[in-house]
Formats: C-alpha cells, sequence, structure tokens
C-alpha cells in the first residue's frame, strides 16, 4: 500500500530533523527593542524578544547570562527580567528587562516582590497575623496582671 511507505518516510524525516534541531542543543536568539538609558533609576530598560524554536521556554538565569555577555554586565544578578509571553503556536516569547549600575540602584528601586524574586528581599520579622489575633483573644479573657502573662 502507497501510504504506509509515505508514513514510513514521514517518520524517518522527523527524526533526522529532531536529531539537529535547536531544541536539543538548546539554542536561542535574544534580539532587544526600545532600548532606553535611564539615568534617573541607574538602569537600562528595553523589550526582550527570544527567538525558541522547539523549545518551550527559556529559563530567565540562561537569558541573563547571554545579556550579562552582550551588554558586559559585571554582575547577572543586576539583571531583572518579567512579564514574559508566548507567542500563539510557540517558539517566540516576548518580555521586559532591567539592567541596573549595581545591586545598590536595583534594590532602591525594584518593587519588593520583583527583590524577593531575584532572592535579595529581606525576610518579614515578628510574629504573623494568625499568632497575633490568639494573643489578643487571649488578653481578652483574663484581668489586671495576667493580661501580660496572655
Amino acid at each position: 500500500f502507497w501510504l504506509k511507505g509515505l508514513v514510513k518516510t514521514a517518520v524517518e524525516l522527523r527524526t533526522l530533523v529532531s536529531a539537529g534541531s535547536p531544541a536539543m542543543t538548546g539554542e536561542f536568539t535574544i534580539r532587544t527593542r526600545k532600548f532606553k538609558q535611564n539615568p534617573l533609576l541607574g538602569r537600562r530598560q528595553f523589550v526582550l524578544d527570544v527567538i525558541h524554536p522547539g523549545m518551550a521556554n527559556v529559563s530567565k538565569k540562561d537569558l541573563a547570562t547571554k545579556l550579562a555577555s552582550m551588554y558586559k554586565v559585571h554582575d547577572s544578578q543586576c539583571i531583572q527580567l518579567f512579564g514574559f509571553k508566548t507567542a500563539f503556536g510557540g517558539g517566540r516569547s516576548t518580555g521586559f528587562g532591567l539592567i541596573y549600575e549595581n545591586l545598590d540602584k536595583m534594590k532602591k528601586f525594584e518593587p519588593k516582590y520583583r527583590l524577593k524574586r531575584a532572592g535579595l528581599g529581606a525576610e518579614k520579622a515578628g510574629a504573623g497575623r494568625r499568632s497575633k489575633k490568639d494573643t489578643k483573644n487571649r488578653r481578652k479573657k483574663v484581668r489586671g496582671k495576667e493580661k501580660t502573662k496572655a
């Protein structure tokens, strides 16, 4: 049957293509658009286009190391990448990037949640919400000097 032969050749073709595909090697290309210097905030900001055929997505760490080599950044921790959206059909993603001059500027101007995401945010100190409520309610049940013990 001629269809059986056709299916076999299609399978052989697929294996040939996938053996040397970029997905196996983890290759991707980066382009920056709308590149701006922002001296007031001590950073460079840009829209980042990533082309990654055959890959689902590229990790932000890989993107940051590639950007660090492209823009000669001494510390890849000064690079913040966020807001990535994968194009329909895959293979292309677009996001936003910031390259800070130093970590001090980054800590000063970046929002707390993004600092925490990058591993630079400080941990919260003190009792949690639930335990504060519990101690308040225990205090309501006792009188006088025992309130300090509760």
